[in-house]
């Protein structure tokens, strides 16, 4: 399990190298001792012109890079058509190419994980992947399950955190939220639902629904959660307004 507090140090950080450094200490606290983000502007950028961070030895990303294997890995393919997280054991690489290349990735202490999609709102395209050394099996399908919703979190804020330096040129505007956007976003911060938020706030479901919806369009993201991580990014929300 992971604080908030945690999860900020990503937002924090004032240089590409002082936020790869968190998030590779907040893949290590989880039990990943190996962890690799990358992202291009649009799906039809070249894989070389990716903003990346990674923690992989030198010697397997210098190979993987001179050999252009980013075109031939089947969990960079997959995240380029899909939104959902793929799990890798040695069965995910199928392919002759694909065999020869975990079999390699493995003696760099990169045996089993998991890569979860990038599609952010402006048709950014990426991955997030985190790695161990632990023997594939049951053992780790069920850790990895159990860890999954975890990891999505740690995909959101990386990739709300990364744009200040995944993207080149000015500073983005901060949308003007109402009163009660905000107060709305502060109890989704808080972790209560719309139900439990119609409650507190006295107003109906769809009320807050409503609200939500117009938070998530002014953010341009898609979930709610999304938009939490936006709002801290930008200022608007600080881990204290979680304990309100």
């Amino acid at each position: 399990m992971i604080e908030t507090a945690q999860l900020v140090q990503l937002l924090e950080a004032q240089n590409a190298d002082a936020w790869g450094q968190s998030l590779f200490k907040l893949a290590n606290s989880l039990g990943y001792d190996q962890v690799l983000y990358g992202v291009v502007q649009s799906r039809h950028a070249q894989f070389e012109q990716a903003f990346l961070q990674s923690n992989y030895s030198p010697e397997w990303r210098a190979r993987y890079d001179a050999d252009h294997l980013t075109y031939v890995d089947p969990t960079v393919v997959h995240c380029l058509t899909s939104t959902l997280p793929i799990v890798w054991q040695p069965n995910t690489f199928a392919t002759e190419r694909g065999r020869a290349l975990y079999e390699e990735a493995c003696c760099h202490g990169i045996r089993t994980g998991a890569t979860l999609p990038i599609h952010g709102p402006g048709g950014e395209v990426g991955v997030l992947s985190f790695a161990s050394d632990a023997a594939p099996g049951e053992a780790f399908s069920r850790e990895m399950a159990q860890n999954m919703g975890t990891l999505a979190l740690v995909r959101d804020y990386a990739f709300a955190s990364s744009v200040a330096f995944s993207h080149k040129g000015g500073g983005e505007p901060v949308p003007r939220l109402t009163r009660r956007e905000l107060e709305m976003l502060q109890w989704v911060m808080a972790g209560k639902s719309s139900w439990e938020i119609s409650m507190i706030t006295r107003c109906s479901e769809a009320t807050v629904n409503f609200h939500l919806a117009n938070v998530r369009q002014k953010f341009s993201v898609n979930t709610r959660q999304q938009a939490v991580v936006k709002a801290i990014a930008l200022g608007l929300l600080t881990p204290a307004d979680r304990h309100r």
